[in-house]
């Protein structure tokens, strides 16, 4: 959405008119897992170590800045925060950043800090996956679209 919450204070702007357009619907829910957990901008890189979202989540890996720094409880409470908001409001889809130990969906980083990437979720998307919250990355917004336009259509044929 163009806002500057990523771990080094910049912005990933996806704003598109499609965007634009359910904003103003205000069919939005504009969340930010990791400063609702109150981490800062800018913060530390981070990476999930030994594991992926899921395997955080049930305790079995670790989010570790390149500091040094556990910081695995910060993004579980923001997996949680995550999960509450898109309950709360009724959420069926969520729209996430790629390669973050939060909201990756289709990749996240390998723990290493050496900028190599793998398969996996990041804590976020793996919750609310897990709950039956449909997943997509930015790279996969035209993928989106059509399950939206789907579900919408199948809903007024009903």
């Amino acid at each position: 959405m163009g806002l500057r919450v990523r771990y080094n204070g910049k912005e990933k702007s996806q704003m598109n008119n499609q965007l634009a357009r359910w904003q103003k619907e205000q069919r939005l829910v504009i969340h930010c897992p990791e400063l609702a957990a109150g981490l800062s901008v800018p913060r530390p890189p981070a990476e999930i170590v030994l594991g992926n979202g899921k395997d955080v989540m049930h305790g079995q890996a670790r989010i570790i800045e390149n500091t040094g720094r556990d910081v695995t409880e910060h993004y579980q409470l923001a997996a949680w925060l995550a999960l509450q908001a898109a309950q709360e409001a009724g959420c069926s889809a969520a729209l996430l950043t790629d390669g973050s130990p939060t909201c990756g969906s289709q990749f996240i980083y390998n723990g290493s800090f050496n900028n190599q990437r793998k398969s996996g979720m990041g804590v976020a998307a793996s919750l609310l996956s897990g709950h039956g919250i449909a997943v997509f990355s930015e790279t996969q917004f035209a993928e989106l679209v059509r399950w939206i336009e789907e579900r919408e259509s199948s809903l007024l044929q009903n």
